[in-house]
């Protein structure tokens, strides 16, 4: 019988505890990417990103289950920035953001795989953002991350401790983009009830 693995379940990154901040390094690991910029609750293209991402990524879980490895498809993830990150940690002007859309993918994938996945995706349904759809790697390393308990726009205070106090406090320098992985689904659960990981890669001072 086929193991399904559960990568919140196995992999160190998507473990976090509301009210603690903690230092831990992280392996490069492979995403099914796609770009974008502006406000993620009016934007079209954050729309049409999820409408791309989620189904070439079950067509990936299929494929490699046929193949005798099933896994649970993983969260959610983003990357975000703005030229001046205030406008993300303090300000929240969404207008200013950028992002990056992610779903993490097995390391026995391939581009190729993911080629096929596309292709069998686009048999089925329109994808609007086939063609910025990438397969690349990530390589944080060391990183500071907590979970956040609550809605998405309450995250600033969180951020602020983060990047004010416990950052420069244990002798670090924030370096990379941040990184959000969302444990709890917008359309099924209150906002209250949502559970985000925010994570900030950080280098030694």
């Amino acid at each position: 019988m086929t193991v399904k693995v559960d990568f919140k379940r196995v992999n160190e990154g998507y473990r976090a505890k509301h009210g603690e901040f903690r230092i831990l390094r992280l392996p490069v690991t492979q995403y099914l990417m796609i770009d974008g910029q502006g406000d993620p609750n009016i934007v079209p293209a954050y729309t049409q990103a999820l409408e791309t991402i989620y189904p070439v990524a079950y067509k990936l879980k299929f494929a490699s289950k046929n193949d005798g490895r099933d896994y649970v498809v993983p969260p959610l993830e983003g990357l975000w920035w703005a030229e001046d990150m205030a406008s993300f940690t303090t300000r929240r002007d969404k207008n200013k953001w950028y992002w990056t859309l992610m779903l993490m993918v097995p390391e026995w994938h391939n581009a190729q795989d993911v080629e096929n996945a596309i292709q069998v995706a686009q048999s089925k349904r329109n994808l609007p953002c086939a063609d910025q759809l990438r397969l690349d790697t990530l390589d944080e390393g060391q990183s500071v991350q907590t979970l956040h308990l609550g809605a998405y726009d309450d995250e600033g205070p969180v951020l602020q401790q983060m990047h004010e106090n416990f950052i420069p406090g244990h002798g670090l320098q924030p370096t990379g983009k941040h990184h959000e992985i969302y444990l709890g689904d917008p359309r099924k659960v209150a906002s209250s009830k949502l559970r985000t990981i925010l994570r900030q890669p950080v280098i030694s001072l």
